[in-house]
């Protein structure tokens, strides 16, 4: 596993992303790629969202990318991402399917991908597919660019929309509440980890304080889990089923739904910006018996929440995310005001 995979440099010369082992080994395994689309749009998602549309709206902060070397470090890691087979990944239509070798080929050949041989067809196409949207989405948010784990968070969507520039914005919008998850000072993903922990310790004091004991009462275990929103733990179909909650949630919000019109719809749960948080500490919970005892360190506990992949329920996890809301969440909304 290599650090170059997350690490880029900086104009002043610092490093735009503290890396730790444990960052790496959560996050470094396989990507998945998805689904179908016209015989031009790889090399025309790039051309047309990246140029004239996209300059005309970037967010505020940014700017071009800092300098050639950091897009040209993007590329090269999108590319290694794209190419790692997802094996689970299945196609939606029977047209995701039917991608013939030469329509793959020259797709891949037009976003310089390599080391493709052990694709078939169409997810070779749909590797393209990844690498042409996330190569755009580097330059739309260079203050971001790109980073492992944002494949993960784009494939389910190239996985439904088979136009190419319905999947870029239709991901600008989806990063517009994940980008902080990538950002440099980890403001982020240290609150996320911080939400976890208190909705563990909130619920099962005696889990909490073996995680005291082990150090590990900064959940930082479940760092893969936050960054990429279960996509590493969950089929492609159970991944969107959790999110498309996930979203009504968000959607409520924006909405001003309180909780009494909220509950005529969904009867107990009240919407929250933070479901999958919720989910994530569910599935810890799911295992407290094995953590207190059977694991007598972090890294075991890691192990455990890398072993999740193919193993959750996601309507229990639901279920159990919603119980947790609907005890925790006024108490853990409090905590942070």
């Amino acid at each position: 596993m290599s650090e170059v995979s997350c690490t880029v440099e900086r104009d002043d010369g610092s490093s735009s992303r503290r890396i730790t082992n444990a960052t790496i080994s959560t996050l470094n395994s396989e990507s998945s790629d998805s689904d179908s689309s016209d015989e031009s749009e790889v090399v025309q998602v790039f051309q047309s969202s990246a140029t004239p549309d996209v300059n005309s709206t970037y967010p505020a902060s940014s700017s071009i990318p800092r300098t050639e070397e950091d897009f040209v470090t993007w590329q090269r890691i999108i590319r290694l991402d794209a190419v790692r087979a997802d094996s689970e990944w299945t196609s939606y239509s029977p047209s995701q399917a039917v991608i013939s070798e030469d329509r793959a080929c020259r797709a891949a050949e037009a976003v310089g991908l390599k080391d493709y041989n052990h694709l078939e067809p169409y997810k070779i196409f749909q590797a393209a597919r990844l690498v042409a949207v996330l190569e755009a989405y580097a330059l739309y948010d260079p203050d971001i660019g790109y980073c492992q784990g944002m494949s993960d968070l784009l494939s389910p969507i190239l996985s439904v929309i088979p136009d190419d520039h319905e999947v870029f914005w239709c991901f600008v919008g989806f990063m517009k509440k994940a980008r902080h998850n990538f950002r440099l000072d980890e403001v982020g993903i240290r609150r996320q980890l911080n939400i976890v922990s208190k909705i563990i310790k909130s619920k099962d004091s005696q889990l909490y304080r073996h995680l005291e004991k082990l150090q590990a009462e900064d959940c930082f275990f479940v760092y893969r889990m936050v960054v990429v929103m279960f996509r590493r733990e969950l089929t492609l179909d159970q991944t969107l089923c959790l999110w498309e909650v996930m979203w009504a949630d968000q959607a409520a919000i924006r909405a001003g739904m309180g909780k009494s019109a909220w509950s005529r719809i969904r009867q107990r749960a009240p919407p929250t910006d933070d479901l999958v948080l919720y989910a994530i500490a569910a599935s810890v919970l799911q295992r407290r018996k094995r953590i207190i005892e059977r694991y007598n360190s972090m890294d075991e506990i890691l192990r455990e929440c890398q072993s999740m992949a193919g193993q959750l329920d996601v309507w229990k996890l639901l279920d159990d995310a919603h119980d947790l809301v609907v005890t925790l969440h006024t108490k853990i909304e409090h905590s942070f005001s």
